[in-house]
């Protein structure tokens, strides 16, 4: 790899780790937190849970395989733009670690079911996943990763806070998550800067990964055809230049060069919109990016503009496909159920259990019991419905 740019995170500049560790005399900072992430429970954990379609087979993509073609978008992104590889993995391999069985539709229903204990955010419960819920070492709790990597956990969709410390962003209408103020970190968080354009690729690598996928994924279904998508801004124009080139090939075939065109034509407009962006900004270092006033690892206006009429196609035509529906009303109705049992009777297996047992009140109770179900893997949450319900649905 090349040497990175001015306003790269540079590892040997990082902030350090809240446990002070040896240096490696093979790794960067950031490789040993790509690393670290890797190895972690919650990692494997991916391989089980739902991103979209919650039929199992099919080759439909799970959480694992999404976060890993983040990963390599980001990765990808980040050398063009002369960034620090290794920190651009490191927050793409953990940006979803804190999804709950299900996909969003665990989540909506773990947050309903929080509500009256601070409710339940996946970004939140990712950090208490690498400081606190991970414990795989002998001298403390957590994964116990850079500050930088944290930072990029925390807020590689930007900001939370506004200077003035007033909810930002999405967090203007519902109010910042809980939790915030209970991350163990060697140094403040910092809410109110944007993070390093290293997370920021990841955020947008994210995009890019949803679009394409679930693109491919509702295809192979067959909730929409490539002819659906003909006039589909961002897709359209793709779909109706490979169906003219390929009239004749296989329509999966056709598919899959879509889907490998828009991949690559998105990941050329944010390095090329990118690159625009760093050089108006003039931005010579990674505080600079930090207090830069906006992301700067953008689509371009007009390719932002079509990915938003892609993203509404998709809402209307796939994610509220009753065939993609139906099993989510009855995730939804898993955990809303699990989190209500276990709160009335703290029958948590093993571990789980003992800390139930012996919370002092209904708070530290409810923060016990959504740490467990957000855990689960899509099978064992269902296993966990059979022992406690003698029942379990089928999503198939």
């Amino acid at each position: 790899m090349s040497e990175t740019a001015p306003y790269a995170s540079k590892p040997e500049l990082s902030l350090g780790r809240l446990h002070g560790t040896g240096p490696s005399p093979t790794r960067s900072e950031f490789q040993r937190d790509r690393d670290r992430i890797i190895h972690s429970t919650a990692f494997r954990r991916l391989q089980q849970k739902t991103q979209v379609f919650l039929q199992y087979g099919g080759h439909f993509r799970n959480r694992l395989t999404h976060t890993l073609e983040v990963s390599q978008m980001a990765r990808s992104m980040a050398r063009a733009l002369r960034l620090d590889e290794d920190l651009a993995e490191a927050v793409a391999l953990s940006h979803d670690l804190g999804h709950t069985p299900f996909g969003h539709a665990g989540e909506r229903a773990l947050h309903a079911a929080m509500a009256p204990y601070g409710g339940f955010d996946h970004n939140i419960q990712a950090m208490r996943v690498v400081t606190r819920l991970e414990n795989r070492y002998a001298e403390h709790d957590g994964l116990n990763l850079t500050w930088e990597t944290l930072e990029g956990i925390l807020k590689h969709n930007g900001p939370l806070t506004n200077p003035d410390g007033t909810p930002h962003g999405k967090y203007a209408g519902e109010g910042l998550p809980a939790g915030l103020d209970d991350i163990p970190a060697i140094a403040d968080l910092r809410l109110a800067s944007f993070a390093s354009l290293e997370a920021q690729t990841a955020a947008i690598a994210d995009d890019i990964a949803y679009n394409a996928h679930d693109i491919d994924d509702a295809l192979r279904a067959g909730l929409i055809t490539l002819a659906d998508l003909a006039e589909v801004p961002l897709a359209g124009p793709i779909v109706r230049e490979v169906l003219a080139r390929y009239p004749d090939i296989a329509p999966k075939r056709q598919a899959h060069e879509v889907q490998r065109r828009l991949i690559t034509r998105g990941i050329e407009d944010v390095i090329s919109t990118t690159a625009a962006n760093i050089r108006v900004s003039s931005v010579a270092s990674a505080e600079a990016v930090r207090q830069a006033g906006r992301t700067l690892v953008t689509f371009s206006p007009s390719a932002a503009a079509a990915e938003h009429g892609l993203k509404s196609f998709l809402f209307e035509r796939v994610y509220r496909h009753e065939t993609v529906m139906r099993p989510v009303r009855q995730s939804e109705t898993v955990v809303t159920a699990l989190f209500a049992r276990y709160m009335e009777a703290r029958d948590l297996p093993g571990r789980w259990g003992i800390a139930a047992a012996a919370a002092p009140d209904d708070s530290s109770l409810a923060r016990i019991v959504a740490d467990f179900i957000a855990g689960m893997t899509d099978p064992y949450a269902l296993d966990e419905y059979q022992r406690l319900f003698d029942a379990r649905p089928d999503f198939r």
